[in-house]
């Protein structure tokens, strides 16, 4: 018996789909899992030192001044519920603070709160410089936090934030 040529064109068919199948999509960025005090020092790594780079800071009013050395001892001795008390306290005397917004970020950062640390980060950002450290800290938090919750692409696009808010320092002879 010969086989015609149509009945072979199925079966081959089906071979031909059946090994397209088998051909696996390349594996999924993986993110290592970082916990949230590695996330904070990633956040405060971004911020640099350059002694050539414009840094204003604002006079403070005393008070403010005090609840924020206790956010930071408070932090130093592993206290983050106490810090964030201390800082929500400040925030109350003056809300719209970019620094102590930030401030604020990175503790809800430390204590794994992924998504108010992006909402103060973004805070502070639309209120304060959009050049300097604070600036850096500002989308370095931003990126923490989206990393921490999954969303790489978004991350990234924080990432990239990260380098408009250097300028060119001036050159000291």
């Amino acid at each position: 018996m010969n086989a015609s040529p149509r009945f072979l064109a199925a079966p081959l068919a089906c071979l031909l789909l059946a090994a397209c199948n088998t051909v696996t999509a390349p594996p999924a960025l993986v993110v290592p899992e970082v916990g949230p005090a590695e996330r904070l020092a990633a956040v405060q790594a971004a911020a640099g030192i350059d002694d050539t780079e414009l840094n204003v800071q604002p006079l403070r009013d005393p008070q403010v001044e005090d609840l924020r050395e206790r956010a930071t001892a408070a932090l130093a001795a592993g206290q983050a519920e106490a810090a964030a008390d201390a800082l929500n306290q400040a925030l109350l005397i003056v809300p719209d603070d970019p620094a102590l917004l930030q401030d604020r970020a990175e503790v809800a950062l430390l204590q794994a709160q992924y998504d108010r640390a992006e909402t103060l980060a973004r805070r502070a950002y639309d209120l304060g410089s959009r050049v300097g450290p604070l600036c850096r800290r500002h989308w370095a938090t931003i990126e923490q936090s989206r990393l921490a919750r999954g969303q790489a692409d978004d991350a990234a696009s924080a990432r990239a934030q990260l380098a408009t808010c250097t300028v060119p320092g001036l050159q000291r002879f």
